[in-house]
């Protein structure tokens, strides 16, 4: 944010970085659609979670949807570059500050954090009081495709970058990291939307990889709704029994395709 305001004026810099933000997502999601809606579409047949394919009006939505998703991600960005640069945030500009082992664990901490806090978030907006405002369009993609992975409500847009702030106010974190994480978050977005299972069949079995969430465990909450409520992890699903009944058993078929 800081090189685009010194070489460009605020209107033209909010452009850019709506531009790259949107270009991110078109290019993380829009690949693998490419890659198995179209291309192999027919070849990997088996290893689709809900056999029929979404509408391409649908998909128009999703991207539609996205888009505002994106000026709402900027707009935060911008807020965290405001609270910088008036001494409010802990950002810090050289990884030697606090090194790279404080580097790769301050990852580490905000993902097992952002996976805490969107479990939780998750779980309120389908609240009935809240499911309208929050997160319904969000279910209108019954059957995903990789850009529903944006396709929020406003407010949801809101809810879902909030968590960024908290980071810089009160950890220690370099600009490298917060992108990291932020692309982990998306890649995981559009694996939970993709509407295909790639992975092996044991993997929902493996003593550390079972923790690690799959695209059929996201895509059964979209189809069902009320189960399967984390991002990356599967530790809240399971400690507080919100994984789907018939998760592994859905799982193990599909990757055994």
């Amino acid at each position: 944010m800081e090189y685009l305001l010194n070489n460009f004026g605020f209107v033209q810099a909010s452009l850019i970085a709506l531009f790259i933000i949107f270009f991110r997502y078109l290019i993380f999601a829009g690949i693998p659609f490419i890659f198995f809606y179209k291309w192999k579409r027919d070849k990997l047949k088996s290893k689709r979670i809900q056999k029929y394919f979404p509408k391409k009006e649908k998909i128009i939505s999703e991207i539609k949807n996205s888009f505002i998703t994106t000026i709402i991600f900027t707009a935060f960005a911008w807020i965290i570059y405001l609270l910088k640069i008036n001494g409010y945030t802990k950002i810090y500009q050289d990884i030697d500050t606090y090194g790279t082992p404080y580097f790769i664990v301050s990852i580490v901490v905000m993902l097992l954090l952002h996976d805490t806090y969107f479990y939780w978030m998750h779980r309120a907006v389908h609240h009935p009081k809240l499911f309208g405002s929050f997160h319904k369009t969000h279910h209108l993609s019954r059957n995903p495709a990789p850009f529903a992975s944006f396709s929020f409500d406003v407010a949801e847009a809101f809810a879902e970058i909030l968590i960024f702030p908290i980071f810089v106010l009160l950890l220690p974190v370099h600009p490298i990291a917060l992108v990291i994480v932020f692309n982990i978050s998306l890649i995981f977005n559009v694996m939970g939307h993709l509407g295909y299972e790639f992975l092996p069949s044991w993997f929902v079995t493996h003593p550390i990889l079972k923790w690690i969430n799959t695209s059929t465990h996201h895509n059964m909450h979209h189809k069902i709704a009320n189960a399967n409520y984390g991002l990356y992890f599967n530790f809240w699903d399971t400690w507080l029994g919100t994984n789907h009944k018939n998760y592994v058993k859905t799982f193990t078929k599909l990757a055994g395709n």
